[in-house]
């Protein structure tokens, strides 16, 4: 999954993340993002300023081609060299020597290291990868009991930390959903990473979206988004963002729907998730859909396993620079990239090396950070952009479409005493709020309070709450 400048849409994804990073972020400009529609936006006092969670930078990593058991790479390269008639060079690796399985062990041990380090994100699951089998039924070449096993490494160590997307169907051949099969032509219009979506209708592409996102309802993996495999959508961004939100909601009932299909990996264009289609604020069905968005190339291995760019890219032995570093100081969610296959690198551990230094190097050089899952950011998004806010006397009242947790703003106001908040409903009495002494130590249910200005965390319930004071 990336997204590229219009000028380079008939790219292939991974030809894109070698092209030179400023010339690329350049072209990425207000055109490329055109027939998207943020939807409606509330009232909002102007004296109040939403903040980042806890007042801190959200940071995530963000795992593609990631499945149970199947080495995805090995398994897709034949099948994009076949849908370039052979005319690509990128397809002509030594696919053969690389091994069929990711063990779970591996992602044992790294969802482990993850945990211990508080390291959150996505993690995709290809429902059908490669077309090797489904993972609700049988995968070839694996036991039932070992696939089973599989499905319960990721529950048990993935899921509490990691969102799970499906990276659509089978992240290669399109599948016809009447039977299940590909459809028998395999060239670029017949395939997940190119031309398929280019045409089609919302709703075409939510069935789709339907079909993947049920294999993973099957085997008990909760999905709260999607994951775009390579140039999927990226000549339908309006009908993408419509279809996630559709097909989320439909099939797992999600308030905030999110997708994966756009990053920067340099420039200064913003790398904040983008709500989009928001409607019925007021009303009891509100919705919307979060773009995600990366900040980072894949510099960990890549898909195919060439060779590692290295930590460096996103932080400096010295700390001192990197693209992480760059959006963070900007004060940004800092999302990076990762593909599963670079991180493993055919048993190597290339990428995980690099990650493991990276997030070593972050937290050496930041207090500021918070690790959210995808699924949070998208959340917190939601939240900040269409709650209503106004202000009155002693009181600041807000009205959420969506519920949030860690919701963080900033005002001022001389001589406040204690602070109180709450939801206004019949039977509750709004929880007077604890005063910290520093910044770093928010938390919800808990204020911060500099001269005339006041920082306050605390948890954002649906529908309509108050903050007042003495």
């Amino acid at each position: 999954m990336i997204s590229r400048p219009r000028a380079s849409l008939d790219l292939d994804r991974r030809q894109f993340l070698s092209l030179a990073a400023g010339s690329a972020a350049a072209a990425l400009s207000a055109e490329w993002v055109s027939g998207q529609i943020p939807g409606k936006r509330p009232e909002r006092d102007a004296s109040i300023s939403v903040l980042n969670p806890r007042d801190r930078v959200p940071v995530s990593v963000i795992i593609d081609d990631s499945t149970c058991l199947v080495n995805l790479n090995k398994f897709a390269m034949p099948q994009f060299d076949e849908a370039f008639a052979g005319a690509n060079p990128s397809y002509k690796k030594n696919w053969r020597e690389w091994p069929s399985e990711i063990p779970d062990s591996f992602v044992r041990r790294f969802g482990t290291w993850a945990a211990e380090n508080g390291v959150k994100g996505k993690y995709s699951i290809v429902p059908q990868p490669a077309c090797v089998g489904r993972i609700d039924r049988l995968l070839p070449g694996w036991s039932g009991a070992e696939l089973a096993s599989s499905i319960r490494c990721v529950q048990e160590v993935m899921m509490p930390n990691w969102d799970i997307h499906p990276e659509m169907a089978t992240h290669t051949r399109i599948l016809d959903l009447k039977t299940g099969h590909p459809y028998p032509e395999i060239s670029t219009r017949w395939m997940e990473n190119w031309e398929w979506t280019t045409g089609r209708s919302a709703e075409e592409i939510a069935d789709y979206m339907r079909y993947a996102l049920t294999i993973l309802k099957n085997v008990g993996l909760h999905c709260d988004g999607i994951t775009t495999p390579g140039s999927f959508g990226n000549k339908a961004l309006p009908q993408l963002a419509q279809a996630t939100l559709s097909a989320v909601r439909d099939v797992f009932g999600t308030p905030v729907p999110h997708y994966f299909r756009h990053l920067y990996d340099s420039g200064p264009q913003s790398v904040a998730p983008r709500v989009e289609y928001a409607s019925g604020l007021d009303g009891p069905d509100p919705r919307c859909v979060v773009s995600i968005i990366g900040c980072t190339g894949d510099w960990t291995g890549g898909w195919d396993c060439s060779k590692p760019e290295g930590a460096d890219r996103f932080i400096t032995e010295d700390l001192q620079s990197g693209r992480m570093v760059e959006i963070i100081q900007r004060g940004e969610p800092a999302l990076m990239l990762g593909h599963w296959t670079g991180i493993y690198w055919n048993g190597q551990e290339l990428g995980f090396q690099i990650l493991q230094k990276v997030v070593k190097r972050l937290h050496q050089r930041f207090e500021n950070l918070v690790w959210m899952k995808q699924s949070a950011i998208a959340n917190y998004w939601a939240a900040r952009e269409l709650t209503r806010i106004t202000r009155g006397g002693k009181q600041i009242h807000f009205n959420a479409p969506f519920a949030c947790p860690e919701f963080t703003w900033r005002f001022q106001a001389p001589g406040v005493g204690a602070l109180r908040w709450g939801p206004m409903s019949a039977g509750t009495r709004p929880a007077e709020l604890r005063e910290v002494s520093r910044p770093g130590d928010l938390v919800e249910g808990t204020f911060h309070r500099s001269g005339d200005t006041l920082t306050v965390c605390a948890a954002l319930p649906k529908g309509i709450s108050s903050l007042t004071w003495s």
